[in-house]
């Protein structure tokens, strides 16, 4: 499989479906294992690191996950395909970017990935649209004890799953919800969010994870102890309590916007879609900034039923020829994606310069809104 016979689509777990998505993007659990009778991978020579990689691309490429996969040697790919990957979420960019023999056996579908020799011999990786961690651990664990059949992890009695990084020893889960929290940045209480978070020991990363900052109001949030808690509590704490306060508080900051501030509201959604469908130059981190206050006007009309003249406005001006708007979360989140750097490249079928990618990524949104 060629990456270019999905770059030009989004993935089924970002399209905007799922539980609870107008704030919960996504729902991922990775699970770090090692295998037995191995060093951690940093101190693998990289002839242990191809014995690994080799005996784990066999085992994975022969799983039955339900589809098809195919395998990337991310050690052999070009930048731009490197990047094509972190930007779609299948591989992390210590991944992308590390040193060794190393590659990844992903599914068509996307919502499984494998990464070998990343920081440890193996990392495994569910995703699903909106708020679905349950479906996502039922589906890993499942994969996991196939794996488990065909290798010996490095597995201790008193510490279990034994890992190259201490905070991922025990289990070696990784729970992370994606969140877009517009409001809460609007009314200033953005803050309030990523204090809370950390005095609960909680992890909060940007758009592409661990190093990345907050873009387009993206958040990604994590647990960061794995050790002395099971799984399912880990999980339960997240899907019962953490993520569904979350929601509720940025549905609170909403309501508060459309209540108190509708003018600020209106200001913020009309100036970005003004810029969208007119401007000839637009950096990925504009577009992302923009197109997150468009994402939450059509959030508000589509899951609140929310009427403003801004927001009636949007719908207004994407009438295509037939009549019907072509504004949906679905159409933005495609053009956050595709307009996203590497995207483009790989779409418009060689790398360019950032100015030429500035200009086509506004052609992109310009022609999308425009109808």
């Amino acid at each position: 499989m060629k990456l270019t016979d999905f770059s030009n689509d989004i993935n089924e777990w970002f399209d905007g479906s799922g539980p609870q998505a107008d704030v919960v993007i996504s729902s991922r659990i990775r699970l770090a294992r090692n295998l037995a009778g191995y060093k951690f991978l940093h101190a693998c020579t990289d002839q242990e690191k191809s014995e690994i990689l080799k005996i784990l691309k066999d085992v994975l490429m022969e799983l039955e996950i339900g589809d098809k996969s195919f395998y990337i040697s991310v050690d052999d790919a070009p930048a731009i395909d490197r990047n094509f990957l972190v930007e779609r979420y299948l591989i992390s960019r210590h991944h992308a970017f590390g040193k060794g023999p190393r590659g990844a056996v992903i599914a068509n579908k996307e919502f499984f990935t494998g990464m070998i020799n990343e920081e440890d011999h193996l990392r495994i990786q569910i995703l699903k649209g909106g708020l679905q961690l349950n479906s996502c651990f039922e589906q890993i664990n499942k994969i996991d004890d196939m794996i488990e059949k065909k290798v010996d992890y490095a597995f201790g009695t008193t510490f279990g799953y034994l890992t190259a990084c201490p905070t991922n020893i025990g289990t070696g889960i990784r729970v992370s919800v994606m969140l877009h929290l517009p409001a809460l940045k609007m009314t200033g209480h953005i803050d309030k969010f990523l204090n809370a978070a950390k005095a609960m020991g909680l992890a909060v990363r940007g758009l592409f994870g661990e190093g990345t900052e907050a873009a387009g109001d993206f958040y990604q949030l994590s647990n960061q102890v794995t050790l002395g808690i099971s799984e399912q509590e880990i999980i339960d704490k997240f899907e019962k309590k953490i993520i569904p306060e979350i929601v509720e508080y940025e549905t609170a900051a909403r309501n508060q916007l459309l209540n108190k501030e509708s003018e600020l509201l209106d200001d913020k959604i009309s100036r970005a879609m003004a810029l969208l469908r007119s401007a000839h130059l637009i950096s990925s981190q504009e577009a992302l900034f923009l197109l997150s206050h468009l994402r939450l006007g059509v959030n508000m009309h589509e899951h609140m039923g929310v009427s403003t003249p801004a927001i009636d406005g949007l719908y207004a001006l994407c009438k295509g020829s037939d009549n019907k708007t072509n504004l949906s979360i679905s159409t933005i989140n495609r053009l956050f994606m595709l307009t996203l750097p590497a995207h483009l490249q790989i779409n418009y079928g060689k790398e360019l310069d950032p100015t030429h990618r500035d200009a086509l990524r506004a052609k992109i949104i310009r022609s999308t809104l425009n109808g």
